[in-house]
């Protein structure tokens, strides 16, 4: 991958990720307090809807710029030449890669924003000083696997279906998919991929804000999982459905359309 493209991924990638992020921020600690075993309104209900917001501010904008040059890197080499078959492999891998270089910047980004949204009252900075003093650098790490479980699926349907999707209405139209067109695919796309990962979001939200030292918090999604089931049944594992698919609708729109108008007018 030649150097301006490089280039035009990570500024594309990472302009598009910071907007997103910081637009449907409200969205996303909405479905946060859901999650949480105490509930929505003893985690904070509408109360401080942006506390937190910091920490994304802060992540935002390497995170998904790392994203996206993995992404793209990775599919240039994985995809050098044209094949129906060979393509949705290729992008499901390379999303694959994409998630697990990202996340390293996501997770302790993550962390801290998710416990500041449950606990207003605290400010990033105190809840990060806290994290780092009760749990050292393993803190902010804490949840990384259950992060990964949880991104590695959503890409292998998000990304696949996003590509079939304007490859398809560009086959339809005669001409590749304008930036418009390219964000509704990604808001079905994200739609989709939100609603059948729901369970693994609610189990990595229920490790990175367990107590430390509880069984919970060892990072062991099967036993969260197992633990949400037991405990709430099917509506505790599809917990904040709502917001999350309308957040990554959303933000699939905006985000992905926003990177193809962004990463074109850059190349």
């Amino acid at each position: 991958m030649e150097r301006r493209g490089l280039l035009a991924s990570l500024v594309a990638g990472g302009t598009a990720g910071m907007c997103v992020d910081l637009i449907l921020f409200p969205l996303d600690t909405i479905k946060t307090r859901l999650q949480t075993p105490q509930g929505f309104y003893k985690s904070g209900g509408f109360r401080g809807i942006y506390a937190g917001v910091p920490s994304t501010a802060v992540g935002s904008f390497p995170n998904a710029a790392s994203f996206f040059v993995t992404y793209e890197c990775a599919k240039c080499l994985l995809h050098p030449g044209p094949s129906s078959y060979w393509s949705p492999i290729a992008h499901m891998a390379a999303a694959s890669l994409g998630e697990l270089v990202a996340c390293l910047i996501r997770v302790p980004s993550e962390v801290v924003k998710q416990r500041v949204q449950v606990s207003p009252s605290s400010t990033t900075y105190q809840m990060l000083a806290r994290t780092l003093h009760e749990e050292g650098i393993r803190g902010l790490y804490r949840g990384y696997k259950s992060t990964v479980l949880r991104e590695i699926p959503f890409s292998l349907v998000q990304f696949p279906l996003w590509e079939f999707l304007k490859d398809l209405w560009s086959w339809k139209q005669g001409h590749v998919v304008d930036s418009w067109q390219s964000a509704v695919c990604g808001a079905f796309a994200g739609g989709f991929a939100a609603a059948v990962t729901t369970p693994l979001d609610v189990a990595k939200t229920r490790i990175m804000l367990a107590k430390t030292g509880s069984s919970t918090a060892n990072g062991n999604v099967v036993f969260a999982l197992h633990s949400i089931w037991k405990s709430q049944g099917i509506k505790g594992l599809f917990a904040g459905i709502v917001p999350r698919m309308t957040a990554i609708s959303l933000g699939g729109f905006i985000f992905l359309g926003a990177y193809d108008k962004t990463r074109s007018l850059l190349l």
